[in-house]
């Protein structure tokens, strides 16, 4: 019985995981088309150029 109980929580943790590392990657490249937009679509100072793409 004990190692039935222990091969189900070990497949439930790996389920878990591997749908939390799916999600992270969805997120990560969500992030990443955000931020390519943000420096192709960056609007320009008063003196005509681009200005930084960054704020920091």
């Amino acid at each position: 019985m004990v190692p039935i109980l222990l091969v189900l929580l070990l497949a439930l943790l790996l389920f878990g995981a591997g749908f939390a590392v799916e999600l992270l990657w969805y997120i990560a490249i969500a992030v990443l088309v955000l931020w390519l937009l943000g420096f192709l679509l960056r609007g320009t100072t008063a003196a005509g150029s681009r200005g930084r793409w960054y704020r920091w």
